[in-house]
């Protein structure tokens, strides 16, 4: 078919423009990687810290951490360099050359984020890559311990472990979880009826600011340092290394692991648990999770109700509480495991064989990666048992075999510590966190269920009557873009839509901190906290 000239003409102006943009695109692009490079030491000794799609350690790199499996597919934007920083001077590199070259960084410890805003971004961006920024030093005479922003959590209980037998760190149950990332955000686990959450026991920090400085809390000032525990992760630099308080735990804790259905009267259960479990002794966090299953016992769908329980002492003083406290649960000697604090670890994370051994814990891929939707929410007031049983008939629904919450208590320390302590706010008036999930099959349904991800929205919805209200908070380390994100032109009022739920009235501190330390509002995300009146994103 012969096309006219003039056709020919305007065709040519239509492609003309997309192909200035790739040429001008990968201009950027490799000036920022000869940037990078004349910053670097590209290879130290034989590991390579600038990584580009052309290499052959890009892939396995940006996929090693890639928690999240719903967003690993051809469409999701990748970065244009991966930088696997091994000293500080490559973060500060990093910074530098992204600002003259107009990228975004953005900052990933442990992959655990559930909207994947640590590795994607829809603009030009760079992917800074912690994971080789991982030791970790523990001062057993002081109780202290420094420990850099890549490792994970199971590394840094493994090193406690290796150094006594009656220290420990109060933070989250996954050990794959990076450490950078969790005490941004807060961090809770076991032990925070007893010592709070993780962002709670930090007593220092270095973090590299948007000029490149390298600052510690002393430098940094004390409104950045209250901000940067819990005011989640991504908002005001790149923080290198946190120092740590490590806290006291007996040799011997007790662990228990209690499966009741409904047949056994699950739904009084836990309507008299969220009476009991969050004015329980302070040594105790016992936790529900909740799911439906098909059980031998009782043909047909049923709700399985796991009460699982770290106690800080032996099985006789913990079946003394629970004996005065929670009888009807009926828990036996038979069902206490005596063990040591590390052993707790293993058994508490729920994705380890049988005796394995706490060195699995230095395993970054212990953890299975799935295809996930979460949510999550704070609890005032008991719900009724016509609320349980509400909840039971949503998750007899097909979605819902791979739908699960977990039920946190609060109570104990997390009662003590003031809204203003740190930047996380959710203390005193909560008797326990939800954590709302559902997972699917992605090799056979996809990388994105939407009957999945829709079956976890409805029972957000079901929950709405009695979760906290006016507004309905939420969890920053559990990100959810279903509360808004921030787009071009958002400013501090636009972002209260999200801003005001995760971090209460905390947030207005937390603008006022962005707004002095980096007012250009280099370092963001979809869900970053905005400098006042910044109208670009």
């Amino acid at each position: 078919m012969n096309m006219p000239k003039c056709s020919l003409l305007a065709f040519a102006f239509v492609i003309l423009p997309s192909n200035l943009l790739a040429v001008s695109a990968q201009k950027s692009t490799d000036d920022l990687v000869q940037c990078l490079t004349n910053r670097t030491d590209n290879f130290t000794g034989l590991i390579r810290v600038i990584h580009t799609p052309q290499d052959p350690t890009y892939t396995p790199i940006y996929d090693l951490l890639f928690q999240e499996l719903r967003f690993m597919t051809n469409s999701t934007p990748k970065p244009q360099v991966i930088v696997t920083p091994l000293i500080e001077s490559h973060i500060q590199a990093t910074i530098y050359c992204s600002k003259k070259h107009g990228f975004q960084i953005r900052i990933r410890s442990g992959g655990h984020d559930f909207e994947g805003s640590s590795y994607i971004s829809e603009v030009p961006f760079v992917v800074l890559d912690l994971f080789r920024l991982n030791s970790i030093n523990i001062d057993v005479g002081t109780a202290a311990a420094w420990v850099q922003s890549g490792a994970t959590l199971g590394q840094l209980y493994y090193a406690i472990s290796q150094k006594s037998r009656t220290l420990a760190f109060p933070a989250g149950y996954w050990s794959t979880v990076g450490v950078g990332g969790h005490l941004a955000g807060g961090g809770y686990g076991a032990l925070l009826r007893k010592y709070g959450l993780a962002a709670d026991n930090v007593i220092d920090a270095l973090i590299i600011d948007v000029n490149g400085a390298i600052l510690d809390r002393s430098s940094m000032g004390e409104d950045l340092f209250w901000a940067i525990r819990g005011g989640g992760h991504g908002n005001f630099g790149v923080i290198v290394s946190w120092k740590v308080k490590l806290v006291a735990v007996p040799e011997i804790v007790t662990v228990f692991k209690v499966n009741r259905t409904l047949e056994q009267g699950a739904t009084k259960l836990v309507h008299k648990w969220q009476y009991v479990a969050p004015s329980m002794h302070e040594d105790l966090t016992m936790t529900l999770r909740i799911s439906s299953v098909d059980t031998p016992q009782f043909p047909g769908r049923t709700m399985l109700i796991g009460f699982e329980s770290l106690f800080l002492g032996g099985a006789d003083r913990l079946l003394m509480l629970m004996n005065r406290r929670f009888p009807e649960l009926g828990l036996t000697r038979e069902d206490c495991m005596e063990m040591s604090w590390i052993e707790s670890v293993l058994v508490l994370g729920d994705v380890f064989p049988n005796g394995s051994s706490p060195a699995i814990l230095l395993d970054r891929a212990a953890a299975p990666k799935q295809y996930t939707k979460q949510k999550a929410d704070y609890v005032e007031e008991p719900i009724s048992v016509e609320g349980l049983e509400g909840i039971w008939k949503v998750f007899s629904e097909i979605e819902a075999e791979a739908g699960g919450m977990n039920w946190t208590p609060y109570g104990g320390r997390m009662s003590e510590i003031p809204e203003s302590e740190i930047a996380y706010p959710h203390r005193a008036g909560n008797i326990f966190l939800i954590y709302e999930a559902v997972y699917w099959d992605g090799e056979k349904i996809g990388p994105v269920s939407p009957r999945h991800v829709r079956w976890v929205r409805n029972l957000h919805r079901y929950l709405t009557p009695f979760v906290s209200k006016n507004p309905r908070f939420a969890y920053a380390n559990y990100r959810d873009y279903d509360l808004g994100v921030n787009n071009k032109g958002t400013t501090e009022n636009q972002s209260v839509s999200w801003g005001i739920k995760y971090f209460k009235s905390n947030f207005n501190r937390l603008v006022q901190v962005k707004t002095k330390v980096d007012p250009d509002n280099f370092f963001k995300n979809e869900q970053s906290i905005p400098p006042s009146n910044v109208t670009t994103f």
